[in-house]
């Protein structure tokens, strides 16, 4: 006997209560988010952190961690979303708007050990194919990172490799220092 799964549209799954942890919608499907373990959180933390350092202030930009993003028949949350100033939505008080209905300028994911880097690369291609300009695939396991650019070959950097960044933001990283993040040091007690 077949049986065939209904597919839900984007507007049904979107009138969904969100679940925890969050999913996303990709190809009629509903997949589930991994939950993030440590080094996962570490990083996305500390790189979100040096990022706004650099661009919130200058309104250059804003780093988003795990945002629902809805666009071109998908909704998806990257690990952390980088718009520019002008494209963060905001109503009449000056709030950015909860829902964003646009690609990420930048688009930064971080494999988790239970994740498929095929499907989180097919949401980087996404993006990129709906106007993002920058993709980061970030994988802590063997320290390196995938960096995905529109009309370019996807470049991989490791160790001193200086990392691409959005055009405009003035942040200077390898990919080694992104990993020695992971390193915790001592803390008081």
């Amino acid at each position: 006997m077949i049986t065939q799964t209904r597919f839900l549209t984007l507007e049904e799954f979107l009138k969904l209560p969100e679940t925890k942890p969050p999913s996303e919608y990709i190809n009629g499907q509903i997949i589930p988010k991994p939950v993030p373990k440590t080094r996962h959180s570490r990083l996305q933390g500390k790189l979100i952190h040096k990022i706004n350092e650099v661009v919130e202030a200058k309104q250059i930009g804003y780093g988003f961690p795990e945002l629902r993003c809805t666009f071109g028949e998908r909704s998806i949350i990257p690990d952390i979303a980088v718009f520019r100033w002008e494209n963060i939505a905001i109503d009449e008080t000056g709030e950015p708007l909860d829902q964003v209905i646009i690609p990420p300028n930048w688009t930064i994911e971080i494999l988790s050990p239970d994740q498929s880097s095929n499907r989180v690369i097919g949401n980087i291609l996404h993006c990129l194919q709906y106007g993002s300009e920058l993709g980061w695939l970030i994988d802590p396991d063997d320290r390196s990172i995938l960096v995905f650019q529109r009309q370019q070959q996807p470049e991989l950097f490791q160790g001193n490799d200086q990392l691409v960044v959005l055009e405009g933001i003035d942040l200077d990283l390898t990919a080694e220092e992104v990993f020695n993040w992971l390193k915790m040091g001592t803390f008081p007690t």
